[in-house]
């Protein structure tokens, strides 16, 4: 019941689909334009620097939050699995990022709330994936493959510190719990990105910055 509970709270603040709010605030429907996709990379693009930043703060808040409620709500009556808790509110807020009902279930791709996941989770998984991200990022300027990356070695180090140790007293099948859903939040971010994949493949994947250049692009390729 426990697992239920979490997932839910998460994909109830997953709802709050940022960039799509952001978009009507400001009379354009974020679905309608650049590659529309609901989710801070396009906001980015198509609204600018201080939109994406918006976006990606209020998409890494929501699974945050989700967190912090799992750990408050059940971090001590049950402290031995409070991490697979936490893991399952997350799951439930990228889950709700990226399949809203009221969209039909068209959202973003999860990786700025999977960013939130790393932040709220563990201090371990923070250094992990500020070094992967932004090294790669501003190396190739490619969004997309920072992000898979990110996931990769999210994906590890869930499976190295699980096996160390770093999660306290859980049983090894409350890791192996962890682990698979940590395989299908994955393999789900790795399928949102399918098209991104075969364009880095083929080398046409569209390169994003931080400044005006972004507008002037006109590819539709958003991670």
């Amino acid at each position: 019941m426990e697992r239920i509970i979490c997932l839910l709270i998460g994909y109830v603040l997953g709802l709050f689909q940022t960039a799509y709010f952001y978009g009507k605030a400001h009379g354009i429907d974020i679905r309608q334009h650049g590659s529309g996709n609901s989710g801070t990379t396009n906001a980015l693009r198509v609204l600018g620097t201080k939109a994406g930043l918006i976006v990606l703060l209020g998409d890494c808040l929501k699974c945050i939050i989700a967190v912090v409620i799992a750990r408050l709500v059940f971090g001590a009556s049950h402290p031995d699995m409070v991490y697979l808790l936490c893991l399952y509110a997350a799951a439930g807020a990228i889950l709700g990022h990226n399949f809203p009902f009221y969209m039909n279930f068209k959202g973003g791709k999860g990786i700025a709330a999977t960013a939130g996941l790393i932040l709220s989770f563990h201090p371990y998984f923070v250094i992990m994936g500020v070094v992967v991200f932004f090294g790669i990022f501003f190396t190739t300027h490619f969004v997309s493959l920072g992000s898979l990356l990110v996931y990769a070695g999210f994906m590890i180090e869930i499976v190295v510190c699980g096996q160390l140790g770093v999660f306290g007293g859980m049983t090894q099948a409350q890791l192996y719990e962890m682990y698979a859903i940590s395989a299908v939040l994955t393999l789900m971010a790795y399928w949102k990105h399918k098209e991104n994949i075969k364009r880095l493949l083929r080398g046409e994947e569209r390169k994003t910055y931080l400044l005006k250049k972004n507008k002037k692009d006109t590819e539709n390729s958003e991670p």
